[in-house]
């Protein structure tokens, strides 16, 4: 039997202002910017959450009711729920209409799409107890399976989160890993006992996250029918489609077919008698492992490389977070709730992405939703910022010991 897994997405940045070397010590402001749409919180959420979250949310809810078998996994970052509650309760109660129909599966993640993980195994599994919380307030929901920011995965990464009590981890499958075997099997990440690795299928995920809309593709135009052949003929025990929820509506916008392409894909896939739809808790507690996946070195699902250089690739990103994550002790010394969501707010793995100087082949992946003209400007924004909550967490402490 083919299992289809589908997993989106749900993310979104507290996004910084322009915050200039002449702001610092004066104001502390640092994500509101009502005159500047780029900057806007606000403004960008309300148009991702009208061009996609509640459009394809609707279809959603209208497959789950019309096809018993249809399932679909989320992984949410705190940050989206929390301008969910801020900007648009509306689109927090279309996901939980989403998760009361009991198929649809919550995955975990860092509260603040971070990389903690890298930096400070400390506040990772604080980040990741925070999200647990969430989900359980808002969805009533405790996940079973792990999904790291940008699906950065090794096997030190896949050991602690089997340490912490998940089931399944999800990651790239890229090619090199592989080493000939298939994206579409899971295996048993070395070193550890029992967790199992559920890998996404990129080739078939890209398809549609990149490919759908454009004209120069020799595939375009897609069709369900041509996807559910590349789909059964890819052999398998399941086929893992991993995407920003994004893709729907924003990435792919609504005039390019994609709502009546994802629409119809499960009927058209449910033809064959021989295929289901599955979540990743369902494969990892029914689908044997195939083996041992050796990663020793740091996976990701961006770009070309796969790889963290999105994120760490120049000396910008490198000192920007070295300076972060230096400053958590005092930070947490502080005692200081405000401080301490700022200073996580400012680990939201965006803010380093919008520093990357790779602009090749990958440079419209990384122009998408930024809103500074260079990854200079991203960085003096950053570092001034940065600078300013250093300065007001040490005058903090200095008046608590006097």
């Amino acid at each position: 039997m083919s299992k289809v897994c589908f997993y989106f997405q749900v993310h979104q940045p507290f996004r910084l202002r322009k915050y200039s070397l002449f702001d610092i010590g004066k104001k502390n402001d640092y994500f509101e910017e009502k005159k500047d749409l780029k900057t806007n919180n606000e403004a960008l959420f309300l148009k991702v959450a009208r061009k996609c979250y509640l459009p394809a949310n609707k279809i959603m809810l209208q497959l789950l009711e019309k096809h018993p078998e249809f399932k679909i996994s989320y992984s949410f970052s705190g940050t989206a729920l929390e301008q969910m509650e801020q900007f648009y309760p509306e689109v927090l109660t279309s996901f939980q209409s989403l998760v009361d129909t009991g198929r649809v599966e919550l995955l975990s993640e860092t509260y603040y799409h971070s990389l903690s993980f890298l930096y400070s195994k400390k506040e990772f599994i604080e980040q990741v107890n925070l999200h647990n919380k969430k989900l359980k307030d808002l969805f009533h929901y405790t996940p079973q399976v792990f999904r790291n920011t940008e699906l950065i995965y090794n096997n030190k990464i896949a050991s602690s989160i089997e340490d912490l009590g998940y089931k399944g981890i999800l990651a790239e499958g890229w090619d090199y890993i592989l080493n000939g075997r298939s994206p579409n099997m899971l295996y048993t990440p070395k070193g550890t006992k029992y967790i199992k690795v559920l890998l996404k299928n990129y080739k078939l995920s890209d398809d549609i996250a990149f490919r759908f809309s454009n004209r120069s593709w020799p595939e375009w135009p897609l069709t369900t029918g041509k996807f559910h052949h590349w789909l059964s003929t890819s052999g398998g025990d399941s086929v893992n489609l991993f995407m920003d929820y994004e893709t729907l509506g924003e990435h792919q916008w609504e005039d390019t077919g994609i709502f009546d392409f994802i629409s119809k894909l499960p009927n058209e896939l449910l033809k064959n008698k021989n295929t289901t739809f599955t979540t990743p808790t369902e494969l990892v507690e029914t689908s044997p492992s195939q083996g041992e996946l050796d990663v020793p070195f740091l996976l990701s699902w961006a770009d070309l490389e796969r790889d963290v250089s999105a994120w760490l690739g120049n000396k910008m990103q490198q000192e920007s977070l070295k300076n972060l994550y230096q400053l958590e002790p005092l930070i947490k010394q502080s005692n200081n709730k405000e401080l301490l969501d700022t200073w996580r707010k400012l680990q939201t793995s965006d803010h380093f992405y919008y520093m990357c100087t790779k602009w090749f082949s990958d440079g419209d992946v990384h122009k998408y939703f930024n809103p500074y003209e260079s990854p200079y400007e991203a960085f003096i924004t950053y570092t001034n910022t940065l600078n300013d909550l250093t300065l007001r967490v040490k005058e903090l402490l200095q008046i608590n010991e006097s």
